[in-house]
């Protein structure tokens, strides 16, 4: 396809057709955050809005940015100071607009952090679960992979990082249920939906215990690692289906 140049307002229209960010209520505003430069030809993605990708971003001369963690969450002090007002400033000065798309990127059927995570894990969706049905179940497509321990080697060697996990290595997988991110939470409404395994990207110190109790074995992917799919296939999606110039930049994060 020839590259072609968009509009800032008819892009934020096509990504909130596409991701269908009105059925969502959210921690955070999702679509256009920061107002840059009305015409877009290049965009950069990226898991977070950080500083260093912002500077990443304008070095590679885009235009816009789309990121599935953006700015002004719930709850955050909503002052113009310090660390925002440096990002901000920076967006503001080189017009560079800001797109983030949180719960819905997680959800999308295609292009979402769960379909894309399933997909990089061979594994084969048959439900969904939760509010806004944001975890997936299903089982992987491996028949070599049996054990607990297996699974932890194949999830390291896909996402190339280190996992926790919580369970005996020997114990026998079956139902996989997963959810990107910060999803520990739903690891009761796994459980209530047939999981014998539960991925997501963090764990807390009770959830050890209820994973324990239910003999539910559970994996910490790590929640960057598990979210880097989804608004990378978002940006791929609009470079091959709308001709956009798209560049995917990882900015590191252990966690």
């Amino acid at each position: 396809m020839v590259n072609t140049t968009m509009d800032r307002e008819d892009l934020a229209q096509l990504l909130a057709t596409e991701l269908q960010i009105a059925r969502f209520r959210d921690y955070c505003p999702n679509g256009l955050q920061v107002e840059g430069r009305r015409a877009i030809k290049k965009i950069v993605t990226g898991v977070t809005a950080c500083q260093a990708l912002l500077a990443q971003a304008i070095a590679a001369n885009a235009d816009a940015i789309l990121v599935h963690h953006g700015y002004f969450w719930r709850g955050e002090d909503m002052r113009v100071i310090g660390q925002k007002q440096r990002r901000l400033k920076c967006l503001l000065e080189n017009e560079l607009s800001l797109f983030a798309y949180h719960l819905p990127l997680d959800a999308h059927p295609e292009l979402g952090n769960n379909a894309q995570l399933g997909r990089r894990l061979s594994l084969q969706a048959s439900g969904r679960f939760g509010e806004d049905d944001l975890g997936w179940l299903g089982e992987i497509q491996k028949p070599e992979i049996t054990t607990l321990a297996q699974l932890k080697q194949h999830i390291e060697t896909q996402l190339g990082r280190s996992a926790l996990a919580i369970g005996e290595p020997e114990q026998k997988i079956g139902r996989i249920a997963w959810c990107t991110g910060a999803a520990q939470n739903m690891l009761g409404a796994a459980i209530e939906a047939g999981a014998t395994v539960f991925l997501s990207g963090e764990i807390s110190e009770p959830t050890v215990h209820l994973a324990r109790e239910a003999g539910v074995a559970y994996i910490a992917c790590g929640h960057h690692a598990t979210e880097r799919y989804g608004i990378l296939a978002l940006g791929t999606w609009l470079a091959q289906k709308h001709g956009l110039i798209h560049e995917f930049i990882d900015i590191d994060n252990p966690v």
